[in-house]
């Protein structure tokens, strides 16, 4: 059964076309890692699902409803934001609020659970992702890698059926991206949907189930971990994964 369902999405910026009629099928469990040059649309695929970027046109069909992508309906809308949730590079944590508080005020305002409930639901999601013990502790107070594992938290928190992931480990120093990939592979195990943005190729390689290759706002390839590294077909494809190092060795001609 698909999760998402995306037909004809399209992007521009000015006379730039970021994004040119994707579509885009994801199912229930799935993991996609979205990759590619920088510039070729990836954030802004992310961002389009979630409608913090207006598209110029495309629908996506979630719980079987099919929503228009530049629509002005509220009710539309806010239908799309309780089924997709977003983990942004730059964690977007609310800095006057305690972790706890910052998990819990979807809960509250969006799902409109009382005081209880929400507090009940955000403590287990933030044991869950290894910060049990920060409950009171504000976003200055946490380390890159802290806040952002608070970000999944209230992203999870809020069961999303689309966990998007923009790049989650890019604004982190080297030392703390290792906690980050072990959480956001945690909730891959769990089963839940996610389609992420990054450039951290191992991790896609031994997580997601499937790989999709941007190039100048299409999808140009579309597969396992095994077809898009082990035997990439599309030319351009085979050039990104030797000058990024992951077809070293290799006798591709570029």
């Amino acid at each position: 059964m698909s999760v998402i369902e995306i037909q004809g999405l399209s992007k521009k910026f000015g006379d730039n076309v970021v994004l040119d009629d994707i579509d885009l099928v994801i199912h229930e469990g799935d993991v996609v890692a979205i990759i590619g040059p920088s510039g070729t649309g990836k954030s802004t695929l992310l961002r389009s699902i979630n409608l913090l970027e207006k598209p110029e046109k495309g629908t996506i069909k979630i719980n079987d409803q099919a929503i228009d992508l530049t629509t002005k309906s509220a009710r539309e809308k806010l239908e799309l934001r309780k089924n997709t949730e977003m983990v942004f590079q730059q964690f977007n944590l609310f800095k006057n609020r305690t972790a706890l508080e910052n998990v819990m005020e979807g809960l509250m305002v969006v799902k409109k659970l009382k005081k209880s409930e929400a507090r009940s639901i955000a403590e287990k999601h933030l044991q869950k992702v290894g910060m049990g013990d920060r409950f009171s502790h504000y976003p200055r107070h946490l380390s890159g890698g802290q806040q952002q594992r608070v970000a999944i938290a209230r992203a999870l928190a809020m069961d999303p059926k689309l966990l998007l992931m923009d790049e989650p480990t890019s604004a982190l120093d080297p030392e703390l991206v290792s906690e980050v990939l072990v959480t956001i592979k945690k909730a891959a195990q769990e089963g839940n949907t996610i389609l992420l943005v990054t450039h951290e190729m191992n991790f896609v390689r031994n997580v997601a189930n499937r790989i999709i290759f941007l190039e100048n706002g299409k999808i140009v390839a579309d597969g396992t971990p095994k077809e898009i590294f082990d035997n990439p077909k599309n030319p351009r494809l085979k050039e990104f994964l030797v000058k990024i190092h992951m077809l070293e060795g290799t006798d591709y001609a570029i």
